[in-house]
């Protein structure tokens, strides 16, 4: 083999090595720039209270029993942390005066447009259901008999933890029933509602089911007192 040979077969060596390391530098510097890009955000979990009911529901005997038309008004809050969709807990074996967001849960929908919803729901199973205002105005313009108003105020909504694996969906609401007559309203009655239901978990999914159950049963005791009335 001569010296020119050799040489050449050097210089090939010689490219071939670069060539390598600089593959190597660049894969590492990809390998290190992947690694630092920012993970996919993580959305939120939404939740309601369920569909509802999935297929018309068939007249009852309170119906039958011809109950009153009801307007329901909307709900109204102390404001603040009740009125946006963030979902609130207690941890009130520590401190249960401060309200905690779940940070990977929300609702779909404010507490009190939730609990409205429900509230139609339910009542409209046995009575003729109307809005507040267009309800109203509709009555007025026909110069029927202006149904009784419902009010309600939102107070508390929340997953309550009262050890670390125990839990309880509370809501807290103030009911007003309203007599209205071209002269103004009337005060018929008013009365304090205050549910509480067991979690089956302590997390926000078993937070969501034992809200849903405190307002459930939270309507059937509204329901039960306007029938009383």
């Amino acid at each position: 083999m001569n010296l020119k040979a050799i040489k050449s077969g050097a210089a090939c060596a010689r490219i071939f090595w670069d060539k390598s390391l600089f593959c190597m530098v660049f894969g590492v510097f990809l390998l290190a720039g992947c690694s630092a890009l920012p993970d996919k955000p993580v959305r939120a979990s939404l939740y309601d209270f369920g569909p509802g009911n999935l297929t018309a529901q068939p007249a009852t005997q309170a119906a039958l029993r011809g109950l009153p038309a009801l307007a329901i008004d909307e709900i109204s809050t102390s404001g603040g942390a009740l009125d946006n969709q963030a979902m609130l807990y207690r941890l009130a074996y520590r401190d249960a005066q401060e309200l905690r967001p779940y940070t990977l849960a929300r609702w779909a929908m404010p507490p009190a447009q939730l609990v409205r919803q429900r509230l139609r729901e339910q009542l409209g199973q046995q009575r003729n259901i109307f809005d507040a205002r267009g309800g109203l105005a509709l009555n007025r313009s026909q110069n029927a008999v202006l149904p009784l108003l419902l009010r309600l105020e939102l107070d508390e909504f929340s997953h309550v933890f009262t050890a670390p694996d125990t839990s309880v969906g509370l809501i807290r609401l103030r009911a007003t029933l309203i007599e209205q007559a071209t002269s103004g309203e009337k005060l018929i009655a008013q009365r304090s509602v205050v549910v509480q239901r067991p979690a089956p978990s302590a997390d926000a999914p078993g937070g969501v089911r034992a809200l849903t159950a405190a307002t459930d049963a939270a309507i059937e005791e509204i329901d039960v007192w306007l029938q009383q009335r």
